[in-house]
């Protein structure tokens, strides 16, 4: 999600305003000066001829010098007032994305789903001889942003870019906080490794902006296990808090 920096809108607000203020006072230094050039051609010494000719051009002159100036401020008022309504409404966008990535937090399946899916489709693998693979990736959140809104929006936001990369046959479940394991039923060992690199790759596109780290790794049946009580082992232990990741996996 492209989240708005406000301190950049009130640098370019000032920017804004310097300049409305210096065009201001040149307009009026500039047009001060040709009136006082003016000034002793209308009234000191007038030519009677045209003398209220020349008069109405000196005070057109100095009314649309006034106008001009107060164009100009109000044109900063204006922007200002645009601004600031640009600015509620980016935050109100911001925070009905962060509604959403929450909510969608809520409707992926927990561990113990995970758990009732995996031994399902290890049955059901094993039986017809066909590759089982699983993707687990695991999100860390940037100092400070655990337990906040901010910290539950960017998990969310790693999700739904897990989420883009799935098949229809595929599933996604939230093992714990900020890791998500990813079922891929008929998937050999290469074809996994083809969708944890696009994972990485969608995670690379969002993690700057949402102030998160993440590691990615993947295990296949029969490759790397042989039964189910090896998958459930092995995904018990990247639950563990503080348990280093097996060498096979792809960490950022």
């Amino acid at each position: 999600m492209a989240e708005f920096d406000p301190r950049q809108l009130d640098r370019l607000e000032r920017r804004e305003r310097h300049l409305s203020i210096l065009a201001a006072v040149i307009v009026l230094v500039m047009a001060g000066g040709v009136a006082l050039l003016m000034y002793p051609l209308v009234f000191v010494h007038p030519d009677e001829s045209n003398k209220w000719t020349l008069r109405f051009a000196f005070v057109g002159f100095c009314v649309l010098t006034v106008l001009f100036v107060a164009y100009l401020m109000d044109r900063q008022r204006t922007m200002h007032r645009l601004k600031q309504q640009l600015v509620s409404e980016l935050r109100r966008n911001v925070e009905l994305r962060h509604q959403a990535d929450a909510d969608l937090l809520h409707t992926i399946p927990n561990l113990s789903q995970f758990q009732d899916r995996i031994a399902m489709e290890f049955r059901r693998a094993s039986a017809m001889e066909r590759p089982l693979s699983l993707s687990v990736v695991k999100v860390k959140l940037a100092e400070g942003l655990a337990d906040t809104d901010e910290g539950l929006a960017a998990i969310g936001e790693a999700a739904r870019g897990i989420a883009r990369n799935l098949r229809s046959s595929d599933s996604m479940y939230l093992l714990g906080p900020g890791i998500f394991g990813t079922v891929l039923p008929d998937t050999d060992t290469l074809h996994a490794n083809r969708v944890t690199v696009l994972f990485e790759e969608t995670l690379r596109h969002i993690e700057a902006k949402n102030k998160f780290s993440f590691e990615t790794f993947s295990c296949n049946y029969p490759d790397h296990v042989k039964s189910a009580y090896e998958l459930e082992e092995l995904v018990s232990s990247l639950l563990v808090e503080k348990q280093s990741w097996p060498q096979t996996a792809a960490s950022r």
